[in-house]
């Protein structure tokens, strides 16, 4: 399916990407199993010659089934790095042992393999690459970062002053904090600095924004939570403390407080339907996509090119993935008493069973 370009002829961008909604697989096992299969199986050129597959010795022993997929995953790692007439020795001793044990015989193989070449020259290094991981454990945010020298030098020195034990006072005392508190605290005021600049990107055409949204009445009275676009809560009185430095944009869901509908005019949407896509989908609104407002476009259910208008009633939010996959497979998108639907093609779901994304489903 892979080498016949079987994903393109349904609209998809790779064959992971077909397993995951045919099978249910996630997408990190779907391309396990597209890697392992190509490793394993033979082609036929268009020539009709017979190739023998990369890993051949290997392909003959999963036949029998004598390895896990987690084996012929790391042969196939190791064997990178080796001639291929040392695979026989590799799958013996897989045959034997498990996957760990695999990869580091492979790394012991190629040493001994290798160890009378000359040594390679030393060559210009590369310039490190910064990067940058981010996942919520339960209500706070997790952040792990490696920056390059210029990159980390600037971040030291805008966080160094801020991180400053505070000056002792009679009222409060010394500052009891540890060096990682001030510091964490220090990088949310960088923040704070950060987001009242005035050369922010955009989302969507508007300034980077944080959208929390609750009842008009809930923060009046300081009770209930506003929802985070992340689909965390945050309590009231802290969203007062927000109010204070923010603007507040009323949102009233079926009424008429701003134009939602500006017919054929532009194909764009202005910032006002936007915020009303971000209160109405909070994400993505494809079934099981957990991608925030600020990933997201806003797609005509009804084409622009096809007489739709631009309006909250024809619109959804959509990450650019499945915004693509809405173009160019089967899939439909339509709106069911003012919400997004999706159905998918007739070879995935015979019976065209509308499907709603209810992970952002109030």
């Amino acid at each position: 399916m892979e080498r016949r370009g079987a994903a393109g002829e349904l609209g998809y961008r790779n064959l992971a990407q077909v397993l995951r909604h045919a099978v249910r697989w996630d997408l990190k096992t779907a391309r396990l199993w597209v890697e392992r299969a190509v490793a394993l199986s033979r082609e036929v050129t268009p020539t009709g010659a017979l190739l023998e597959a990369e890993l051949p010795v290997t392909a003959g022993v999963v036949a029998e089934g004598a390895l896990s997929g987690e084996h012929v995953s790391v042969v196939a790692e190791v064997m990178q790095e080796l001639p291929a007439e040392v695979e026989r020795s590799v799958v013996d001793f897989a045959l034997d042992h498990e996957p760990a044990a695999v990869r580091a015989f492979g790394k012991e193989l190629a040493y001994r393999l290798y160890q009378d070449d000359p040594e390679p020259r030393e060559i210009e290094p590369l310039r490190q690459k910064n990067q940058l991981r981010m996942q919520w454990s339960g209500d706070r945010l997790e952040i792990w970062a490696k920056l390059d020298k210029v990159a980390g030098a600037k971040f030291e020195a805008m966080v160094d002053p801020l991180a400053k034990p505070r000056p002792e006072t009679p009222e409060e005392g010394p500052d009891l904090r540890f060096r990682a508190e001030r510091e964490g605290d220090a990088f949310a005021e960088l923040i704070d600095l950060v987001a009242r600049a005035d050369q922010l990107p955009e989302h969507g055409g508007e300034p980077v924004t944080m959208v929390l949204t609750m009842k008009y009445e809930d923060l009046a009275a300081e009770v209930g939570a506003a929802g985070l676009d992340t689909r965390e809560r945050v309590p009231a009185g802290e969203m007062r403390q927000l109010a204070c430095t923010a603007g507040i944009v009323p949102v009233v869901l079926g009424g008429r407080s701003e134009a939602m509908d500006i017919g054929r005019k532009t194909r764009s949407f202005p910032p006002a339907i936007r915020r009303l896509l971000v209160t109405r989908d909070r994400g993505c609104a494809f079934p099981g996509c957990e991608r925030p407002p600020r990933h997201c476009d806003a797609h005509h259910v009804q084409h622009w090119a096809d007489g739709g208008v631009t309006s909250g009633h024809n619109a959804v939010l959509l990450c650019r993935h499945h915004h693509t996959l809405i173009h160019r497979s089967g899939w439909q998108v339509e709106m069911v008493a003012a919400s997004p639907v999706f159905v998918g093609p007739a070879w995935l779901d015979p019976g065209r069973v509308p499907r709603r994304n209810l992970l952002h489903a109030a």
